[in-house]
């Protein structure tokens, strides 16, 4: 008996009307993965805006709000007793500072004292590096050592130096005797007090800059000293022709932070004669500006002058940066031509 087939014959392509051929995705899953693709592109986009945010909000609460309040409160008369009870001045109070003579005396104190630091502070730490340069037993140990100060409470350090430099008991003047000199006044007298608040600033930034000075030595081509030695140059020769032109954006480096962190000294003077506070001594004679700027403002409660010596030694680093950006061209002028 013949059979008929009444099977349907086999639609074109495979696959039912309406479903998806085998390995294609669904509309389901393509809008999905839409989806995912624009939330992947939304990340790459603003997840680095995220990271760095936390930076930013930190800045300007305790950074610009600060900087653009501080401004404000330079144009009036404010006390710290009532701080918002303002009475506007105008620039009165950054008039009156060309007529305060305890503003040019700290002025002046910061100067020396900046100064008095910034000079042999960079020249020990040159010195150092340069030792260190050589292949030394244990030079790791001396790098951890002459970092150490760096580390140092700067509370901690200014009361151990103001017992050394103790008038009666100091370990300074006992030294001093024994050699046959008489005790030096270290708190009272105006140059020896500030050589003696100098010598904490060096002795806590000295290995700070060396290290800075050591890994500039180390990036130098030792093709350079290897061809200045063919040539017959000394040690002393190849650090005067080889390492000190190779180091001069270094050196402008660390002269222009020392001289920012000579202009901002205030813990050292401060402890190391505690008892007179931020007077900078009896007669003001190691009163820096930042203890001016502290003893107007919290001690003799005149918020408005504070600010305005902050805005002035503000307008003092602006100088000091315009400074360090023209030598620094000029530098790289000379360089390459």
């Amino acid at each position: 008996m013949a059979s008929h087939d009444t099977a349907a014959p086999p639609v074109k392509g495979g696959a039912a009307p309406g479903r998806p051929a085998p390995g294609e995705p669904s509309e389901a899953e393509k809008r999905r993965r839409a989806r995912l693709s624009r939330r992947w592109q939304r990340d790459i986009k603003w997840s680095p805006y995220t990271f760095v945010s936390p930076f930013f909000l930190l800045f300007l609460a305790f950074g610009l709000f600060p900087l653009i309040y501080t401004g404000w409160s330079s144009l009036h008369q404010v006390e710290l007793t009532a701080p918002t009870d303002m009475k506007w001045v105008g620039l009165r109070n950054y008039t009156r500072i060309f007529d305060d003579e305890f503003f040019w005396n700290a002025a002046k104190n910061t100067l020396t004292i900046g100064i008095i630091s910034t000079v042999p502070q960079l020249l020990m730490a040159l010195g150092l590096a340069h030792i260190l340069n050589y292949r030394l037993r244990g030079s790791i140990f001396y790098r951890v050592v002459i970092l150490a100060p760096y580390a140092t409470s700067i509370a901690a350090a200014s009361l151990v130096f103001a017992l050394l430099f103790g008038h009666d008991y100091g370990m300074i003047n006992w030294g001093l005797d024994l050699v046959g000199l008489g005790p030096v006044d270290w708190q009272s007298d105006k140059w020896a007090s500030q050589i003696a608040v100098s010598t904490i600033v060096i002795w806590r930034w000295t290995g700070y800059n060396a290290l800075i000075y050591l890994a500039a030595m180390q990036a130098i081509p030792g093709d350079l000293y290897e061809s200045a030695a063919l040539d017959g140059a000394s040690r002393w020769q190849q650090f005067i022709h080889v390492t000190l032109p190779s180091l001069r954006p270094t050196i402008l480096f660390t002269v222009v932070v020392s001289t920012i962190g000579a202009s901002q000294i205030f813990g050292e003077p401060l402890l190391f004669d505690s008892g007179k506070g931020a007077s900078g001594g009896s007669e003001h004679q190691f009163q820096t500006l930042g203890l001016y700027l502290y003893e107007q403002g919290w001690v003799n409660q005149h918020l408005g002058r504070a600010s305005a010596i902050a805005w002035t030694m503000f307008l003092i680093l602006i100088v000091i940066g315009i400074v360090n950006y023209v030598i620094s061209r000029r530098l790289r002028a000379s360089s390459g031509s």
